[in-house]
């Protein structure tokens, strides 16, 4: 299924609301408010039906595999274990390890559109590993860009670029132990470098992410 891209600045105070189309149908209109919006083609996604991931802190993690508490710091290339939920059925425990940020060129971002102009586009890619060893297959997981420190970037992205940055779903034989993909998150700045990519699904995590720093 095909998804269209969106963006909301977290500065804005206009807001404008843009129904999906194409393999969308029959979705309600996405809005945001006191936030504008603007559409981006996106990759194919055959995990797209599910709902979105949702880490619960009571996913145990196998022995020998520790949990990285919230507000846990790393350096990019460290491995994080992290307890896991997606959607209503699909549980479990895995290790995300962010390989790069990598800054893309504004040029990128002209798909989705005016909206984007002056945005600078970073790539944060990681490897996602089944620790659990249980069925997650077509799970999506996420990490958001932050500034120096942790900071906001007062953007927040959905959708990805085809060939550039490509929002991957877990394979259909992500139901083992060991099993991993990669897989790339968006984000975006007008302002300050992205440098630090956090995970912050959970209510432990929103509070406190996890954080991956260069």
């Amino acid at each position: 299924m095909t998804h269209k891209g969106r963006i909301f600045s977290a500065v804005a105070l206009t807001t404008l609301t843009l129904g999906l189309t194409a393999c969308n149908d029959g979705e309600d209109a996405a809005s945001a408010q006191d936030s504008p919006s603007a559409s981006a083609p996106a990759s194919s996604d055959p995990g797209s039906k599910s709902p979105s991931a949702d880490p619960s802190d009571d996913a145990a993690a196998p022995a020998g595999d520790d949990v990285a508490a919230p507000g846990t710091k790393f350096k990019i290339g460290d491995r994080a274990v992290l307890p896991f939920k997606y959607g209503t059925n699909k549980k479990g425990t895995v290790a995300v390890t962010v390989t790069a940020i990598e800054k893309g060129a504004e040029a990128d971002m002209a798909p989705f559109g005016d909206k984007a102009k002056g945005m600078t586009p970073y790539y944060i890619r990681m490897k996602v590993e089944n620790v659990g060893g249980t069925d997650l297959s077509y799970a999506s997981l996420r990490l958001r860009g932050k500034l120096a420190g942790g900071g906001p970037t007062g953007v927040i992205l959905v959708g990805d670029l085809p060939g550039k940055c490509d929002s991957e779903t877990a394979p259909r034989d992500f139901t083992t132990k060991g099993a991993s993909y990669e897989t790339c998150s968006l984000s975006a700045t007008k302002t300050d470098p992205i440098t630090v990519a956090s995970f912050e699904e959970g209510d432990a995590y929103s509070d406190s992410p996890v954080l991956w720093t260069s």
